[in-house]
């Protein structure tokens, strides 16, 4: 046996409120990162878009077209509104994967200004059982990507090559200025009746071409301008000058990543919006004011009122409950007959006036008390029962009183 006492005292008060501020902490932080994933996402995975450094990825293009002083924006989001500069050349990257509606929405939506569509080439693997590092792609495989990919309204019906041939550097020229463009051994090639070549391929085809009745240009294969482009000096500037050649072509004067097709949108949402200016300020209130309730149901004011009864116990309670049930009733004049009764037995009763007088001789003896020059009790005592309403009532009443109160110095 032990003379130590049990531990009764289970119940942490600190505990519980450290648990409700923890989960209401969580429960924001999780809403705001739903909201606002795709926004703050480095978008470093290994894919085929401008935020990737791997190698289907063009981050090491945007970093040099930003570094030599081009306009370079990462568009999140899509629509005429996204677009309000009219001189930008965006620059779209889709997969394989990508459905052909969403690359027609974002054609539609740029709304008649030039597009370069860098189509895809690269499908990456990993293998069962090696694990691959952040941000790396993995194995590649070169695969053309479906016709079905391009808009025949666009592009009319289109054929995808890739012929082999040796790597090698060809001499090409876009809106007049001649440059060198490096073509790989495995360049993929996109033929159509409704596409323009500008840079042909090794073995027929175009890898650069642009439509006959639109401002969009189709860049076969995205190596001429993605991170493996950086493998040396020469078609790091390469790639440099195939982009700038078409920007000048599409009198441009600003470039713009598009970076929804890889699933990096922001699009308009009322969940977003309570994270972004200017709704970040009303969220904030009405966390401060949710936190202050909380504050308020927590911390008590005083000792805890004890429960009051519903008809309180008392002759003030007892007068109070009558003369409400007499005012709901609207019953107040009935009762001027039995009130100046009560008042002249009050004051008869203690001044000690004769007995064996009826109404008249008392109120005529309480007249004699009264001071000179004031209301008479008699007066008054006849006219208040014929009252009209509940002003002249309740100043004949008054009036009462007051005699009441100066004879008897009493409140």
């Amino acid at each position: 046996m032990t003379d130590r006492p049990s531990d009764t005292g289970s119940f942490n008060p600190l505990l519980i409120a450290g648990v409700v501020v923890v989960g209401i902490i969580a429960f924001i932080a999780l809403w705001a990162l739903i909201a606002l994933g795709p926004q703050l996402s480095s978008g470093n995975d290994g894919g085929g878009h401008a935020l990737s450094k791997a190698a289907p990825g063009y981050a090491g293009i945007v970093d040099l077209l930003e570094r030599s002083g081009a306009s370079v924006d990462l568009r999140r989001r899509e629509g005429k509104d996204a677009y309000p500069d009219e001189k930008v050349l965006l620059i779209l990257t889709p997969t394989h994967r990508t459905k052909p509606e969403e690359l027609t929405r974002l054609l539609e939506g740029a709304a008649g200004r030039p597009v370069l569509v860098v189509l895809p080439k690269w499908e990456t693997m990993r293998l069962p059982g090696q694990s691959v590092k952040p941000g790396w792609a993995g194995i590649g495989v070169p695969v053309p990507p479906s016709a079905e990919l391009m808009p025949e309204r666009y592009f009319g019906k289109v054929r995808f090559r890739a012929p082999r041939a040796k790597a090698q550097s060809v001499a090409a020229e876009v809106a007049g200025r001649p440059f060198s463009a490096y073509l790989p051994g495995d360049a993929h090639t996109i033929e159509s009746d409704a596409l323009v070549p500008l840079i042909a391929g090794a073995n027929g085809g175009a890898v650069l071409a642009i439509a006959k009745e639109h401002d969009i240009y189709v860049l076969a294969d995205p190596d001429l301008v993605s991170n493996l482009a950086f493998s040396s000096r020469d078609r790091a500037e390469a790639a440099a000058l195939l982009i700038d050649a078409v920007a000048e072509d599409a009198d441009a004067d600003a470039l713009a990543f598009d970076l929804t097709l890889n699933g990096f949108g922001s699009q308009r949402s009322l969940l977003r919006f309570a994270f972004v200016p200017p709704f970040i300020g009303i969220t904030l209130c009405l966390i401060a004011a949710g936190l202050l309730a909380l504050w308020q149901a927590w911390m008590r004011f005083g000792p805890p009122l004890k429960p009051q009864r519903a008809i309180p116990i008392s002759k003030a309670a007892l007068i109070a409950n009558s003369a409400d049930l007499i005012r709901q009733a609207r019953r107040e004049l009935d009762g001027a007959e039995a009130y100046v009764h009560s008042q002249r037995l009050a004051i008869a009763r203690r001044l000690h006036a004769p007995g064996g007088l009826d109404a008249a001789a008392t109120d005529a003896w309480i007249d004699r008390r009264v001071k000179p020059g004031g209301n008479l009790f008699s007066t008054i005592a006849r006219r208040l029962p014929l009252a009209r309403n509940r002003h002249e009532f309740l100043s004949d009443a008054q009036a009462l009183h007051d005699i009441r109160k100066e004879l008897l110095r009493d409140g």
